[in-house]
């Protein structure tokens, strides 16, 4: 399920435009426990796993590093076995309106456990980011025996 909304912040300006987010949830179905998966979302150890070939961690700034380019982001929100909120730092915050998140939930009923991914991505850019996280879900998936 993808539910998309935009988003434009005063903050978000590259070379004097203003650069229109689109804010988009991702939902992925999981066949593991919450406390399974909150290692993997919420942990240096956890998202190099799948999410990031290398993170480091000094206090609560995480360092994600991708063919050999580091971005900086804070953990702002942590809730156990929830959620983690990263606020990107610097100049990635600008480019990147602000934020990403990682969400389980829970199905009342069912039991079932879902991902929510929540991000943002320029209009043109939209598909592009929703085909970067489908592929690195599916990392995740075959990690966690999910698959």
């Amino acid at each position: 399920m993808w539910d998309f909304f935009l988003y434009c912040s005063d903050e978000s300006f590259l070379n004097g435009k203003s650069i229109m987010k689109l804010q988009f949830e991702l939902e992925y179905q999981l066949n593991c426990s919450p406390k399974v998966l909150f290692p993997r979302i919420s942990t240096p150890e956890g998202l190099a796993e799948w999410f990031a070939d290398e993170v480091t961690v000094e206090g609560d700034i995480f360092s994600f590093i991708w063919n050999k380019t580091a971005l900086k982001a804070k953990l702002v929100n942590l809730r156990e076995n929830r959620l983690a909120r990263f606020e990107w730092s610097g100049r990635e915050k600008e480019r990147n309106a602000g934020y990403f998140e990682f969400r389980i939930n829970v199905e009342e009923l069912t039991g079932d456990v879902a991902l929510i991914i929540t991000d943002f991505a320029e209009p043109e850019e939209k598909e592009d980011s929703i085909y970067l996280w489908d592929t690195e879900v599916q990392k995740l998936k075959s990690i966690l025996g999910s698959s």
